[in-house]
């Protein structure tokens, strides 16, 4: 089955998975197999006032809608592209005389589309709202509380002039939610700022080993006339040479995690048991665990004693980041590496964790050197485990690169940077945010590559002027978030 855009791909039942998503064609690696735009899409609770309701980007200033006083934007072009999709939301919020909370609100906005349009195929769509899982027999008790509450606040919100459902399809939505939400993130792609449904994206099913990647694309405003202007998206893209008929995958989950760990995430959150090829031969779960060989291998009492100790020290540091005490969270890394490098190999998770804390957390505090040592450490460890077109690879490898140019390490830092920028190329495309920055520092740290290489004593000269003419340039404060996941599950 085909439709608006959709000709390269098929929707087929697949053996033990229910629907899945198969190529019409070949694609190769960086390819837009295809791009979806949201059926219903809302801010988060927490950032309403920070993030555009209409593309997501988070802005300095934003307008704020004269009528509900609720939805923001980042100027008119989004608030008229927003009206269709906010008029009922916006007369509904002024009558309940609050806005209720992201569940609802997506729900509520679910609804008046299915109003608009039926809840049959809309066009582009490959199924219908209808057909999409809810899973709600799968609910928990805890689960099946939230949801008579969601139910029962979304009953107080919902309009009496506005079409009536039964309480069946309302919890139908709300279940189609729970397990189909996908994460929308702002403009850089590192912090999650809303919740959105996309029916085709959710056909695809999950490999942790998968042979595409989606990214968000926030699209663009900025042209002068809107017939230019490209709508917030989703973009299914390659990973791989892919063939007419192969099954098209995504990962539900990050696979930074042992097999075990990630079916037991998978199950918790999706309900399925995971049978994908890594999962069933365990690949990687060696290197993931691995410990020092040698002449001194440690004994399998010290490396439980160690990885223990890690889970404890990774729980302490979560405490102390969230109180923002950057020094004590870089004295528990150094102790807990000083423990793991005796006994864990180069490429344990744990091990791996740690290294990746502590190199952000130093950029932060411009501890740069020593950063750096450790940065270099988790890329070399992530290059054996990560599939070499992963988004969160090309992210770590990009935070390495600009981790060793500031530390003067130009030659590490330009070569680092050239690898995140060929991973990014094909994961986000060229036009993306985050690879347009990339390209800026491949172009500058190519350019001080150059000067350093004909005249080292003059490079080192220039740079400590500039960096004494310059305002300290200060890092990100380290987030605590892990990146965003690709589905939005209500904690």
């Amino acid at each position: 089955m085909t439709k608006g855009g959709m000709e390269s791909v098929e929707v087929f039942t697949s053996e033990g998975k229910g629907r899945g998503l198969k190529a019409q064609k070949e694609f190769l690696p960086g390819d837009v197999i295809f791009a979806e735009p949201a059926y219903a899409a809302v801010v988060f609770d927490s950032l309403t006032h920070l993030i555009c309701h209409t593309c997501f980007k988070r802005q300095e200033r934003l307008h704020r809608c004269g009528q509900c006083k609720f939805a923001y934007y980042c100027d008119r072009t989004c608030q008229r592209a927003a009206w269709l999709n906010h008029k009922n939301e916006c007369s509904a919020i002024k009558r309940h005389g609050k806005a209720p909370t992201e569940n609802i609100r997506l729900a509520a906005r679910i609804m008046w589309k299915i109003e608009r349009e039926g809840s049959g195929l809309s066009e582009g769509c490959l199924v219908s709202i209808d057909d999409l899982q809810n899973h709600v027999d799968s609910f928990g008790e805890e689960e099946k509380k939230e949801l008579r509450a969601d139910v029962e606040s979304f009953l107080e919100f919902w309009p009496p002039q506005s079409q009536q459902f039964g309480m069946q399809f309302i919890s139908h939505i709300f279940g189609v939610i729970n397990c189909n939400g996908f994460t929308l993130s702002d403009q850089r792609g590192l912090q999650a700022v809303g919740v959105g449904i996309f029916p085709n994206l959710c056909q695809a099913n999950h490999d942790c080993w998968p042979n595409c990647t989606v990214i968000f694309n926030n699209g663009n405003h900025e042209a002068v006339r809107s017939m230019f202007h490209t709508q917030m998206r989703i973009e299914l893209r390659a990973l791989s040479k892919i063939s007419p008929g192969d099954e098209l995958t995504v990962a539900y989950v990050d696979f930074l995690n042992v097999s075990e760990e990630r079916r037991k995430q998978l199950k918790k959150q999706y309900y399925f048991d995971c049978t994908c090829e890594h999962c069933k031969k365990q690949i990687k779960d060696d290197l993931m665990l691995a410990v020092k060989e040698g002449e001194g291998k440690p004994s399998a009492e010290t490396v439980k004693e160690v990885i223990q100790f890690s889970k404890d020290t990774l729980e302490k540091i979560n405490k102390a980041r969230m109180e923002g005490l950057y020094h004590e969270v870089v004295k528990m890394c150094r102790e807990c590496l000083k423990k793991q490098e005796p006994v864990l190999g180069d490429t344990n998770i744990y091990l791996l964790r740690i290294l990746s804390i502590a190199s952000e957390v130093l950029s932060y505090l411009q501890m740069f050197e020593e950063a750096a040592d450790y940065a270099k450490r988790m890329v070399d460890g992530y290059m054996k485990i990560y599939h070499p077109n992963n988004a969160q690879l090309g992210m770590a490898v990009m935070r390495a690169g600009v981790t060793h140019w500031h530390a003067g390490l130009i030659e590490a830092g330009h070569g680092l940077i050239c690898k995140a920028y060929a991973i990014l190329l094909i994961t986000h495309g060229p036009s993306h945010p985050i690879t347009k920055d990339l390209e800026v520092m491949r172009v500058q740290t190519e350019m001080e590559l150059r000067m350093f290489q004909q005249n080292e004593f003059m490079y080192y000269k220039m740079r400590e002027a500039a960096l004494k003419n310059q305002k300290i340039h200060v890092m990100p404060e380290p987030s605590n978030e892990t990146a965003p996941s690709l589905f939005h599950k209500k904690e």
